[in-house]
């Protein structure tokens, strides 16, 4: 089975470098234009289901690529983004002057330590694996699933699991973790019996050269 990762088109809160985490920002005209010429690039990669992430600008994306197929998009909970409290709204810059004692300890603990307000990478990484079950409970063929940068990451390490560590120089195991752009196109295979996922391509977006 083949799954396709997309993060979601651009907004004007990406453009800032604001941290958006759960607050509901729509697409921006660029964002809505990168959907179309997602849906143009998704041509070739028929799908049967779209799970998306509840937020406008996921959900408007994964719309987009499923009016284009002709596939309903069905919302999953536990697929929205991080959510970083009292920051967002803010740039990194800000955070770290409003927040100085809480920025820095966040930023040396990041798995256990929550944005004033916010949620943990943990519980993250743990909705994130509940979400994945779920659209796998529910998959009756190849599937795309629109979200957000952060939780891509973990939702790609889930899927990936056991192939997604690789060896550093002293024989210790450590993942590697996918950085995305909008609307992009991350491709897994899918194995239903092992339970484990290959990368095939990572952040493609060849289909905005023309935007």
């Amino acid at each position: 089975m083949r799954i396709y990762l997309i993060r979601h088109g651009q907004t004007d809160w990406n453009v800032e470098g604001k941290v958006q985490g759960s607050t509901d920002i729509p697409l921006n005209e660029t964002g809505r234009r990168q959907a179309a010429c997602l849906a143009k690039g998704m041509a070739g990669r028929p799908v049967v289901q779209i799970f998306s992430s509840r937020l406008k600008r996921a959900f408007e994306t994964a719309r987009t690529v499923g009016e284009s197929q002709n596939v309903r998009v069905e919302t999953v909970e536990g697929l929205e983004e991080i959510s970083f409290g009292e920051w967002e709204g803010l740039t990194w810059k800000d955070i770290e002057k409003t927040y100085p004692r809480e920025y820095k300890l966040w930023w040396e603990n990041p798995t256990g330590i929550a944005p004033t307000g916010g949620e943990t990478r943990e519980a993250l990484e743990r909705r994130a694996g509940q979400a994945a079950r779920r659209m796998l409970a529910r998959a009756k063929g190849d599937f795309a699933v629109v979200v957000h940068g952060g939780i891509m990451a973990y939702l790609a390490g889930y899927l990936l699991r056991a192939n997604q560590d690789t060896q550093d120089g002293t024989g210790k195991k450590e993942s590697r973790s996918i950085i995305v752009e909008n609307a992009s196109i991350t491709t897994l295979d899918y194995d239903a019996v092992s339970r484990t996922a290959v990368l095939v391509e990572e952040n493609d977006v060849s289909h905005l050269r023309d935007l």
